[in-house]
């Protein structure tokens, strides 16, 4: 059997805190029992929650701090604040310094990635970091980048996203070559902002053989499942993902409300209640919770602020799958794949331009 994998908790981050983080942290043990825990926060409130837990308090260490980054914090501000004291970055550094294999916080975003970005630092040739998950589809699970760590980017880094995301779906999906998407208004190669289509040039000029570039996927291609690995930038990434999770809670209402406004509904309900069971498991967010910290040395993940304890799980489950699918060493073997892709990725550039 491997070594246990081992996860530092932001335990004061989210909407909540711990009443949240070590409930959804004892829901995943359950599924991943070879899992240790290192939790970072205000002890009493962390030692109150594991009490309810037993499994969770015997593989767990909690380790104390008075200081939280609150979610309205700007990342310079947390940065000054919580730098070498915070529970978001003891949780971290714990990485940087091998007590952990994966941080896990559900805090303020910018904060999360600029600490992440400070103590870990990047991998060779990747510039920013970048937010990835795994989007749901009707075809089956696709990763989707960036949904929220930076704003903007031109050719290269959108180049590195395609790379980054490959490795991740190669490691998650087992697929030899991804196919992979970039994200625009339109399929026509006339279409979009001048940097998208500069990537698609680059990225059919490489002709990468650990991807495979299909062109550009609009935002409905995204739930079809269009390509493996669809990528854009932050911005009009978080963009979409807000929208998908409003439109899933949306449609949820609108079924609850159909199924009870007739008694003939509520008959209808009771025959087709399991597809509607199915239904509702499909369309719940919380089980795409868990976006992964992509081009640091490090695993970091960040889960959503106002999630659940389920939604929490899902998060912790993702950093467990990121660690045992060895993921940060197998998107290293990919950038330093070919004489650095990125490096000769801006040769060709220059080429191109």
């Amino acid at each position: 059997m491997p070594k246990k994998v081992r996860i530092a908790l932001d335990a004061m981050g989210g909407d909540i805190g711990a009443s949240v983080v070590i409930p959804g942290a004892a829901i995943s043990l359950n599924r991943h029992p070879d899992t240790e825990f290192l939790l970072y926060g205000d002890s009493a409130l962390i030692e109150a929650q594991l009490a309810a837990h037993p499994a969770m308090k015997a593989v767990s260490r909690v380790i104390h701090t008075d200081v939280a980054v609150s979610m309205h914090d700007k990342p310079s501000q947390a940065l000054r604040r919580g730098r070498k004291t915070s529970s978001m970055w003891l949780a971290i550094d714990a990485v940087k310094k091998g007590e952990a294999d994966v941080a896990v916080s559900a805090g303020n975003t910018g904060a999360l990635m600029a600490m992440a970005r400070f103590n870990l630092r990047t991998l060779p040739g990747i510039d920013r970091p970048a937010i990835a998950a795994v989007w749901p589809t009707i075809r089956g699970d696709s990763v989707v980048l960036d949904l929220g760590a930076t704003i903007g980017g031109d050719a290269r880094h959108l180049m590195a996203l395609a790379i980054m995301g490959s490795a991740m779906a190669r490691v998650l999906f087992d697929l030899k070559r991804p196919t992979v998407g970039l994200l625009n208004i339109g399929v026509e190669e006339v279409k979009g902002g001048e940097e998208i289509r500069e990537a698609a040039e680059l990225l059919r000029a490489m002709d990468l053989p650990q991807l495979e570039f299909i062109g550009f996927v609009e935002g409905d291609g995204i739930g079809k499942g269009a390509a493996d690995v669809i990528v854009t930038e932050g911005f009009s990434g978080n963009i979409a993902l807000k929208t998908a999770e409003g439109t899933a809670r949306q449609l949820a209402e609108y079924l609850r409300s159909e199924m009870s406004r007739s008694l003939l509904s509520r008959i209808g309900y009771l025959f087709a209640r399991g597809a509607f069971k199915a239904l509702r498991g499909k369309m719940d967010p919380r089980k795409s919770n868990g976006g992964v910290f992509l081009g640091l040395n490090g695993i970091v993940v960040k889960s959503h602020g106002g999630t659940d304890a389920e939604g929490f799980a899902y998060a912790v489950d993702v950093g467990y799958e990121m660690v045992r699918y060895d993921l940060l060493t197998k998107i290293n073997q990919t950038l330093n794949r070919h004489g650095h892709t990125l490096v000769s990725a801006s040769a060709v550039q220059e080429a191109l331009s």
